[in-house]
């Protein structure tokens, strides 16, 4: 792609460590600014391929051989993105590149470590279009923390909002973008985001998660616990800085009743944001969420309570917060492309704006 080329369509791909499935998005981008999302869909993982990706996540530090877990989660994508062009009328050739973040298994940047499994060969091979693949080893070979990735793309989409405005995304780690008045980025994981919950909710009733907060806002928070889950040394960090899904373990909750120890797991996650909070440059007027935790109405409340600005789902600003994370790999593919950056020193920690992603053509 050239500097100065025209909109192109791009697919965005996203799994993240909620292990709940694939989110796919179009988006018409020049990499710069967003000039139209088109459609998007979530593809859920069947269950003994979301079992499979939990156990190599759980086993990851171990480097367990995982090609096979890797190819049926790849070849998930690939029925994704078919899905997607099947339900916009479109082929395989009206879509420039596709962008593929695979599945975290592992992330320790203070190790110079991060592990996403996803075949970007392969999954082109199967989908008939370019892609872009691997998108964090640049950021982390180079010094950074490799995430979070789309502060970018969250901030070409506030572009017109006003500002200072915080854009928190409750995935199975929690992340927030800072965006102030002159554009100026801020972006760190905050903490838990519903990943502790969904697993206390798998280990005490086989459920996946905690259906719209029902469980913990049936519970009292223990507020011992939940003091020292706050002492961790990690909230008192100073951005930017990443989390590793399993970072907080679950043992000081393990005696709690199942209703006590949700929503004990709630207040940790709305309390960690309001500690986030305290590292920005300047308060914000907005927190717009997305991810599954906006779809949470009592970790909503809590948030809203923890917070001293209004606290609305990103749909309020016209965005779609289902699809937002897999547009933003879409941006991302475009803007690797052409070369841009995708990580910054204030986003990730890398010492100057770094592009990253591996490419696979299509065709050899």
């Amino acid at each position: 792609m050239s500097e100065r080329e025209e909109p192109v369509l791009a697919l965005g791909l996203m799994s993240g460590t909620s292990i709940d499935g694939v989110d796919a998005a179009l988006l018409w981008t020049d990499g710069r600014a967003i000039a139209e999302p088109r459609g998007s869909l979530t593809l859920p993982y069947d269950d003994a391929l979301r079992a499979a990706l939990r156990t190599a996540i759980d086993q990851a530090e171990m480097m367990p051989n995982v090609n096979s877990v890797e190819r049926a989660m790849t070849l998930a994508h690939a029925d994704a993105i078919e899905a997607l062009l099947r339900q916009e009328g479109l082929p395989p050739d009206k879509v420039r590149v596709v962008g593929f973040h695979g599945q975290t298994l592992l992330h320790r940047p203070e190790a110079g470590l991060t592990w996403q499994i996803g075949d970007g060969g392969m999954l082109a091979i199967a989908c008939e279009i370019d892609v872009v693949s691997d998108f964090r080893a640049a950021d982390i070979g180079a010094g950074g923390e490799g995430a979070p990735l789309a502060p970018i793309f969250h901030a070409a989409l506030a572009s017109s909002l006003p500002k200072p405005l915080a854009v928190l995304n409750v995935g199975g780690v929690a992340n927030v973008t800072w965006i102030g008045d002159d554009g100026a980025l801020l972006a760190f994981d905050t903490g838990p985001g519903n990943a502790m919950i969904d697993d206390w909710c798998q280990a005490h009733f086989g459920d996946s998660y905690d259906e719209d907060g029902k469980l913990a806002a049936s519970g009292a928070v223990d507020t011992k616990i939940l003091h020292r889950l706050l002492e961790n040394p990690y909230f008192e960090r100073v951005p930017p800085k990443s989390l590793d899904r399993n970072a907080f373990p679950s043992e000081l909750v393990e005696n709690l009743s199942p209703e006590d120890g949700a929503a004990t797991l709630a207040a940790f996650t709305a309390l960690s944001v309001a500690c986030a909070a305290r590292h920005f440059p300047r308060p914000v007027k907005r927190w717009l969420v997305c991810g599954g935790g906006r779809h949470n109405s009592d970790l909503m409340r809590r948030f809203r309570n923890e917070l001293d600005a209004p606290v609305e789902p990103v749909e309020t600003a016209g965005w779609n917060g289902d699809a937002l994370e897999a547009q933003a790999f879409a941006y991302l593919a475009v803007r690797s492309r052409q070369g841009l950056p995708i990580s910054f020193p204030a986003t990730t920690g890398v010492s100057r704006p770094l592009t990253g992603g591996q490419f696979d053509p299509a065709i050899l």
